[in-house]
């Protein structure tokens, strides 16, 4: 058979590339042809419309919302997370073999294998469920904010950092006094007439600033782009004007979240209203937009706003008053999360409660900072560790192990956390509690260290921009030398288990090979 599939993943980096080359080697092993269009970070591969017209099935392979969905209209399809096409290809390509022979009629296969006899009763429920529907919302909102937050972050980091040379005492400080950025007069008076192309702490006030823009847009992305993943572009208007709202009252991203399905289901309501003929051509440029802004923008002010608001005060303080044994265990339950799925459903809410929080952090000492060092340190354990361990036990993997072990310094290293998959995927049960261990101590360390950063992104390549950067890095050590041992005491103990007297014997796991004939 011949399959189109579409994989995309909410960071549209390493899943939605891991996915697409899963289901192609899958599908050539299973005697099919299979051709993926990859909705990343850096754009959309699109698949030929011939390969679409001639393909028997679909596969969709995605954490966000389809582009372009009809273009695979009234074809069989399987519609699963992306997590599971790199972790089960094989079992996804069956999954749209069987939908495609159950008939036309088969519209999806959600979750785990289905049979062909399974495929036409699922039909009825015409795509994935209403929770995996919210989650695909939230996820696309995710994806499109995500940028924001890494360029805005790294550039207020540039800025606190070089303020700090430009003022040795006090600079993260005096950074913050010399313009109002949100005062559009004052800020283009003092690039007029103050602004020096050689003077330091003018470009660590401009390079502040300019991040800060950045990261005002992060509150109406998300809400935008979940109102975008709900109604498609009817839903941008209304969903980016009532995150700006969120953001005006107080409301924060907890506020933009709510205004995004708010804004989302508002437009998708309106533009399924029947309307005459001679109003159509004005539906989608006047009525949707001014209704749902009208809406959102009304209800967002009077009713989601103010108790938002008192919640998100209220988590701020919180954060900035964290202390001692509680900051130390927050530190580590989002260890524990960042390390629980890679670059799952549960690494991201982690992952998004830190960089959503930067907006609140003014240096790198406040508590928002500190918390997302805890989450960039824990997220980068798990590659690091299996690295480690396939160095100081060869014996203990395959040499295809030991090779792919060789490149996890480099994606930990970076803060990829998703480098660790196939090895997770391969032996969860032993994988997964040993990076959760490592992850623990690591985010524990790093909060009682007080070591905090404004960059939402980059590893160990934005160590300059991180507060006592070798606590930093004394943290990373330890939980990465944690996970380790307890990842190779594991794997000791399963050798031993299915030792001989003479020798160990093979391993259940296929191409693994014994400790004497390495």
């Amino acid at each position: 058979m011949k399959f189109v599939a579409v994989t995309s993943c909410p960071t549209g980096i390493a899943h939605t590339y891991m996915a697409a080359e899963a289901l192609e080697q899958a599908g050539r092993a299973a005697g099919h042809e299979v051709h993926v269009e990859t909705q990343g970070s850096i754009g959309t591969d699109a698949l030929d419309p011939q390969l679409i017209a001639e393909a028997d099935g679909v596969i969709f392979a995605a954490d966000l919302e389809v582009k372009d969905k009809d273009r695979f209209a009234g074809k069989p399809f399987v519609d699963v997370g992306v997590k599971r096409a790199v972790h089960d290809a094989p079992g996804v390509v069956a999954d749209a073999v069987a939908a495609v022979e159950a008939g036309p009629t088969a519209a999806t296969v959600a979750g785990s294998a289905a049979t062909a006899d399974a495929a036409p009763e699922r039909a009825a429920s015409g795509g994935p469920g209403v929770g995996s529907r919210i989650r695909q919302y939230l996820m696309t909102g995710v994806s499109h904010m995500l940028p924001f937050v890494s360029a805005g972050g790294i550039l207020i980091a540039i800025g606190f950092l070089i303020s700090t040379v430009a003022w040795p005492s006090n600079g993260a400080i005096e950074v913050t006094k010399v313009v109002d950025g949100t005062n559009a007069t004052a800020f283009l008076d003092w690039v007029t007439h103050s602004f020096s192309w050689g003077s330091g702490q003018d470009w660590a006030v401009l390079l502040f600033w300019v991040g800060k823009w950045a990261f005002a847009f992060l509150v109406p992305a998300l809400s935008g782009y979940i109102a975008y993943g709900i109604a498609d572009r009817p839903g941008i208007a209304p969903g980016f004007v009532g995150g700006f709202a969120a953001v005006t009252v107080g409301a924060g991203f907890l506020g933009g979240i709510l205004t995004g399905f708010l804004a989302g289901f508002t437009a998708l309501w309106i533009s399924r209203w029947k309307v005459p003929k001679g109003v159509r051509g004005v539906m989608p440029v006047v009525v949707i937009p001014l209704l749902s802004v009208g809406v959102v923008g009304v209800v967002t002010t009077l009713i989601i706003g103010p108790p938002m608001r008192w919640i998100n005060d209220g988590l701020t303080d919180w954060l900035n008053s964290l202390s001692g044994g509680s900051a130390v265990l927050l530190g580590a339950v989002l260890g524990l999360m960042m390390c629980f799925d890679l670059g799952g459903p549960v690494n991201k809410v982690a992952y998004v409660f830190a960089t959503t929080g930067l907006v609140n952090a003014t240096s790198n000492a406040d508590g928002p900072a500190k918390i997302m060092s805890a989450v960039m340190v824990a997220g980068m354990v798990p590659p690091l560790a299996v690295a480690l361990s396939t160095v100081v036990r060869r014996h203990l993997w395959t040499p295809q192990e030991r090779d792919a072990g060789k490149s996890c310094w480099l994606l930990g290293l970076s803060f990829i956390t998703e480098g660790s998959i196939p090895f997770a995927a391969a032996d969860p049960l032993r994988m997964i509690p040993s990076f959760m261990a490592g992850g623990a101590v690591a985010g524990a360390l790093t909060m009682a260290f007080g070591s905090g950063q404004l960059a939402p992104h980059g590893g160990i390549w934005v160590i300059a921009l991180i507060g006592k950067p070798l606590l930093f890095l004394l943290a990373l050590a330890v939980g990465t030398v944690v996970s380790a041992v307890v990842l190779t005491a594991f794997k000791t103990a399963r050798e031993r288990r299915f030792a001989t007297p003479g020798e160990v014997a093979a391993t259940s796991e296929p191409g693994t090979p014994s400790a004497a004939a390495v």
